[in-house]
C-alpha cells in the first residue's frame, strides 16, 4: 500500500478514535495538547538531527539529474548538478518547512477556530510522515540509499507510478545541450 493511501486510512481511523475522545473535559484536552506538542518536538528534533548527520557525513559525491517540469510554469525542468550532501540538506529543509507550516495551521485552527480533534489526528500523521521521510530513513534509520531511497528521490503518486527527476544519461545529455545553447546566445 503506498503512502498516500496509508495516510487516508490512518486519518480516517484517527477520526473515528477522535470522535470517542471527550475533548470537552479540560484534563483530556490538556493531555491531547501535550501529546501534540510532544510529537512536534520529536519531529522537529529528528529533522534537525538528520541535518546534523548529513553535515557530519559531508558526502561530496556529485549528483546530476534533470529536474521535473513544473506543470504550473511554461519553463521545463533544467539540469541540476549538486552533491549528495546539498541534495539531502535541501530535502530535509523541505520537510522542516512542511512541519513548520503544519504547526502554524494547527495553531490557527486550535487557538482561533477552537478545533480540537485535528490536534489528535495531526500528532499521529506527523509521526507517520516522519517515518516515511526518505532522509530520515537513510540517515536516522540506517537504510541503504537504493530502490525508493535512491537519489534523486521519486515522488510517489496516489494514482500511478512514482515520478520525479530524470537521471538517465540521455535526459542529462539533452539538458546539457540546452544549457550550452543558452550560454552561446
Amino acid at each position: 500500500m503506498n503512502s498516500g493511501v496509508q495516510n487516508i486510512v490512518i486519518s480516517l481511523g484517527a477520526m473515528q478514535v477522535a470522535r470517542r475522545i471527550p475533548f470537552d473535559d479540560p484534563d483530556v484536552l490538556n493531555y491531547v495538547r501535550i501529546g501534540y506538542i510532544t510529537s512536534q518536538i520529536v519531529i522537529l528534533g529528528a529533522y534537525f538531527f538528520v541535518s546534523y548527520k548529513i553535515k557530519q557525513k559531508n558526502d561530496q559525491t556529485v549528483l546530476k539529474y534533470v529536474d521535473a517540469a513544473n506543470p504550473l510554469s511554461s519553463d521545463s525542468g533544467g539540469l541540476v548538478t549538486t552533491t549528495v550532501r546539498d541534495y539531502d540538506l535541501s530535502e530535509t529543509s523541505k520537510l522542516l518547512r512542511a512541519a513548520y507550516f503544519g504547526i502554524a495551521m494547527m495553531s490557527f485552527m486550535h487557538i482561533y477556530m477552537k478545533y480540537t480533534q485535528p490536534l489528535f489526528i495531526q500528532a499521529l500523521m506527523g509521526l507517520k510522515n516522519l517515518y516515511d521521510a526518505k532522509p530520515v530513513a537513510i540517515h536516522l534509520l540506517g537504510k541503504p540509499a537504493v530502490g525508493d531511497l535512491e537519489r534523486p528521490f521519486k515522488v510517489a503518486s496516489m494514482f500511478g507510478a512514482a515520478s520525479g527527476p530524470q537521471t538517465d544519461a540521455a535526459s542529462i545529455a539533452e539538458a546539457e545541450k540546452k544549457v550550452g545553447a543558452k550560454k552561446e546566445d
